[in-house]
């Protein structure tokens, strides 16, 4: 039986009746498409056999899925979302078995829910994450026998002209992920610090694609010389696009460039959806048995991927320069938690440079702004939090509209708030607004009036909002309401629920200043505007929670 569904085709394999089972139970396996083959070899031997497995006739689907619509079905069941996934389309149901290109999909869900873990999630395959060039294009770096770094590339993207590096969509795309976290560990390391991270970035995001078909087909498609040097340069991919691109025969072929060091390989793990009933679990285990055959391998090799010790898998030939690693130890819990954080703030940067905005930045300039931050040199809170505010701004290009606040109280005359600049483009301000940050002094006797400058920020941002662009309020205090002349909470949010409109949502992100802030009143406040509340218990990591917080202006926590 063959059933054509969105997104990819269900293959049905069935007991035509067997003494030997009674009743009937279906397992539906949703699988990242390069993986169906030898999963529906397996499912075959089961099933097409005739198995009964706990006494009842298998059926087992497999179904090709982008990994990222199953993750967003996933995060929605538990009321969240994935920063750049978004909300799920169509009707996608849960499956019983995931088996998605990348565990990072399932470190990305641990972190939006304690019921999305997949504590054992075991790999069917690897292929490693390489950097694909034109052969033409590789050859000029030295390839096959040089050995080329992500430092590297991060120095050509930033200095050479000609190169043209693209992406698939790092929120969405595993392969386009780890090698955004490569060059993000590049950047760090680099000693031009943010201004490389910056480029890099910004050159990236110029030369990204949704899908991974619209990136392919930007690579030449002839061996012309203009047509070289028109198309696309080089992009991360995975090894198994890489050789299935090849084996089609383009006019020109790709080169897999292999740099160190090695980012994260696509592992293909294989998640057991938590709560299904027994028969559904030991078809489950039967079908994983399954995928540890020779015959599993073979296909594996057919389709040009590894083994899950990372070896070639038997009749795959290995690209020019591959390495033939030996067995990769599994990752530590602390190893996983490291990653899943690294994961978290890559693509909060790379959110916070890509997505056009309209902003409005508010800075607390209360008393308690003065009070000395111990782990950040003695520097004042005020300071920490300009100066996190001045190295976000050096994140953003010229296209951001950006304006300024601050609040107290009686800033001007009894108004709690006071605009320092408008929000306008920085590219007439940006200059400006440095100046600006750079010169704001906390009040020395100063209340907070907290609430009144929501209000007041809401309404002048809901004036001029903007449909080509994120609109968002991102304030920055170290305090509760302490205003007795403003608005009551209560007050404030019947207020905001009368002006909110979801046809022109603006996201209002509040970034808490050390330990003393109560987030529980704050919360309540972006429930109703979209937004979040994050809390920097340590002032020395607003610039940390500042990234983190940016990210939300899609809407979507991270």
């Amino acid at each position: 039986m063959m059933v054509v569904i969105a997104g990819g085709i269900i293959v049905v394999y069935q007991l035509a009746g067997k003494p030997s089972c009674t009743g009937q139970a279906t397992l539906r396996v949703a699988a990242t498409p390069e993986m169906v083959p030898a999963l529906r070899l397996a499912g075959d031997s089961i099933s097409g056999r005739g198995e009964a497995v706990n006494g009842a006739c298998a059926v087992i689907e497999v179904s090709a899925a982008d990994p990222a619509d199953i993750a967003a079905v996933l995060a929605a069941k538990e009321s969240a979302t994935l920063t750049g996934v978004g909300l799920p389309a169509g009707n996608i149901a849960i499956p019983d078995v995931w088996v998605p290109d990348s565990s990072t999909w399932l470190a990305r869900l641990a972190g939006v829910s304690p019921n999305l873990s997949f504590p054992e999630a075991p790999s069917l395959a690897r292929s490693p994450v390489v950097v694909a060039m034109p052969e033409p294009v590789a050859a000029k770096v030295g390839w096959p026998t040089a050995k080329l770094t992500w430092q590297a590339l991060l120095t050509k993207m930033t200095t050479d002209t000609t190169m043209k590096i693209g992406t698939v969509e790092p929120s969405r795309d595993a392969a386009g992920l780890a090698g955004l976290l490569a060059l993000g560990a590049a950047m760090t390391a680099s000693p031009d610090g943010q201004a490389a991270a910056t480029g890099a970035l910004r050159s990236l995001a110029a030369g990204r694609s949704t899908l991974r078909q619209d990136l392919l087909a930007r690579f030449p498609r002839s061996a012309d010389p203009a047509a070289v040097a028109s198309g696309l340069s080089a992009a991360a991919l995975t090894e198994q696009a890489v050789v299935a691109y090849n084996a089609a025969k383009p006019p020109i072929k790709l080169a897999a460039l292999y740099l160190e060091p090695a980012p994260l390989a696509m592992d293909y793990p294989y998640a057991v959806m938590p709560g299904i009933d027994a028969g559904r679990a030991g078809i489950a285990s039967r079908l994983l048995q399954a995928a540890r055959t020779e015959s599993f391998q073979r296909q594996l090799g057919a389709d040009g991927m590894r083994g899950p010790d990372g070896r070639p898998a038997q009749g795959f030939a290995l690209p020019a320069s591959a390495p033939e690693p030996a067995v990769t130890p599994a990752p530590t819990a602390t190893e996983r938690a490291a990653a899943a954080a690294a994961v978290q703030k890559t693509l909060a940067t790379w959110h916070a440079v890509t997505l056009p905005a309209r902003m409005l930045a508010i800075i607390d300039v209360s008393g308690s702004m003065l009070e000395r931050v111990p782990t950040a040199g003695n520097l004042t809170r005020g300071q920490v939090t300009a100066e996190a505010a001045r190295r976000g701004l050096g994140l953003f290009d010229d296209s951001w509209a950006v304006g300024l606040w601050v609040f107290s109280t009686n800033m001007v005359g009894p108004v709690d708030h006071q605009e320092l600049l408008p929000i306008q483009p920085l590219s007439v301000q940006r200059t400006q607004m440095l100046a600006t940050l750079g010169a704001i002094q906390p009040k020395p006797k100063g209340d907070t009036g907290l609430y009144d400058t929501i209000l007041a920020a809401y309404q002048a941002v809901q004036k001029d909002w903007d449909p080509g662009r994120v609109n968002s309020i991102v304030l920055m205090t170290d305090g509760d309401n302490d205003d007795d002349n403003g608005v009551s909470l209560t007050q404030l949010q019947d207020k905001l629920k009368t002006l909110a409109d979801p046809k022109r949502p603006i996201q209002l992100i509040i970034l808490g200043i050390g330990a003393s802030v109560n987030a529980e009143p704050l919360t309540s406040i972006t429930k109703i505007t979209g937004g979040g509340v994050f809390v920097a218990k340590d002032p020395a990591n607003i610039g940390e929670i500042f990234l983190k917080a940016i990210s939300l202006r899609s809407g979507q926590a991270s």
